[in-house]
C-alpha cells in the first residue's frame, strides 16, 4: 500500500497540472470507487462537473482536491494510479473514474482492487481527515509532543509507528527501515524506550521518508506509479524490508522475516535484539 512518499509524489504531480483546472465532464465507470457518496454515482458526477480545484493537499497517506471549500479525498488503497491522458488515449484496463479538464486533457482514476476511493466532504477544504495526526513533514508537526504520547503508550515501537493517530504516514516498509536504522527490535515495548531512543526512531522515519521521496517512492511492481506512468526506484535502496536472508548491510548477518500482525516484519538478528525480559509478542 503506498506510504507517505508514494502519496506525496501523486501530490506533487496532481498539484502541477490539475491546480486551477475547471473539472468539466465526469465519467464513472464503475461505482465502487464512489461507493462512499450517498447519491451514488449521480450524486459525485452532479457535486464535480464544473468545479475548480484550488489546491492539491496530503496529511499522511490522504489526499485531496480542494474545491473552494469543499474536498474530494481521495485514499489509494493498494493499487489506486492518477494518470493524466488525452481522450484519444487508449482506456487502460481497470480505469474506474474519468475527469474531463477544461484543457482538453483527462484525470483517469485506475484501481485494480479498488481497495481504494474517492469521497466528497463538503466544508472542508482545509483538513478533510481530521482523525489523521500530522505527519512529520507538516510544519505543525510537535516531535517532542509525539515522543511523550509514543512513550506513554502500552504497545510495542512498531505498532505505534503504524498508529496513523500518532504519526501518519508511516506504513510498513518505513516502519521497517526506521526500526533498522534505530537498532530497534519490532516488538520492544513502547515503555521502555527512553526519550533519545524513541526521538531516533522517528527521525529515522523522516529520513527514510524523505529519501524514498527523492527518488520518487517505493515501487515493487507496476500497481504504483506517478501520474506520469514512472515506477519509484527506492527499493533498490532498502535496508530491511523484502531482505530476507540477505545480509544485513551493517554487520553482514543473514536479515530474518518475522510475523506481525497480519503481516512481516524484516529486521536483523544481531542488530535488532529485544531488551532483556521481554520476549517475541510481548
Amino acid at each position: 500500500m503506498p506510504e507517505l512518499p508514494e502519496v506525496e509524489v501523486v501530490r506533487r504531480g496532481l498539484a502541477q497540472h490539475l491546480t486551477g483546472r475547471r473539472i468539466d465532464h465526469v465519467q464513472i465507470l464503475h461505482p465502487r470507487p464512489v461507493r462512499s457518496h450517498p447519491s451514488g454515482a449521480d450524486g459525485m458526477r452532479q457535486v464535480l462537473e464544473g468545479v475548480t480545484v484550488d489546491a492539491v493537499r496530503r496529511r499522511g497517506k490522504y489526499l485531496w482536491l480542494a474545491l473552494d471549500d469543499d474536498a474530494l479525498v481521495v485514499h489509494l488503497g493498494m493499487s489506486g494510479q492518477f494518470r493524466f491522458n488525452d481522450p484519444g488515449d487508449e482506456l487502460v484496463r481497470n480505469t474506474r473514474v474519468i475527469l474531463d479538464l477544461d484543457d482538453g486533457r483527462q484525470l483517469r482514476f485506475i484501481d485494480q482492487r479498488m481497495f481504494g476511493g474517492l469521497h466528497w466532504e463538503p466544508d472542508t477544504a482545509d483538513c478533510p481527515v481530521p482523525h489523521i495526526a500530522l505527519d512529520p513533514f507538516d510544519e505543525d508537526y510537535d516531535e517532542s509532543s509525539v515522543v511523550d504520547r509514543m512513550r506513554a503508550k502500552r504497545t510495542t515501537v512498531k505498532r505505534a509507528l503504524l498508529d496513523q493517530r500518532l504519526v501518519s504516514g508511516i506504513g510498513n516498509i518505513y516502519a521497517d527501515e526506521s526500526l533498522w536504522r534505530a537498532k530497534l527490535h519490532f516488538d520492544h515495548p513502547t515503555q521502555r524506550l527512553t526519550v533519545r531512543r524513541a526521538t531516533d526512531v522517528l527521525r529515522h522515519a523522516r529520513d527514510v521518508m524523505g529519501e524514498a521521496l527523492e527518488q520518487g517512492g517505493t515501487s515493487f511492481d507496476a500497481l504504483y506509479v506517478n501520474v506520469n506512468g514512472e515506477s519509484g526506484y527506492f527499493s533498490r535502496t532498502l535496508d530491511a524490508y523484502g531482505r530476507e536472508g540477505l545480509p544485513c548491510h551493517r554487520c553482514a548477518t543473514p536479515m530474518v522475516r518475522r510475523q506481525f500482525a497480519n503481516r512481516s516484519s524484516f529486521l536483523c538478528p544481531r542488530c535488532q535484539r529485544l531488551p532483556r525480559k521481554v520476549g517475541p509478542g510481548r
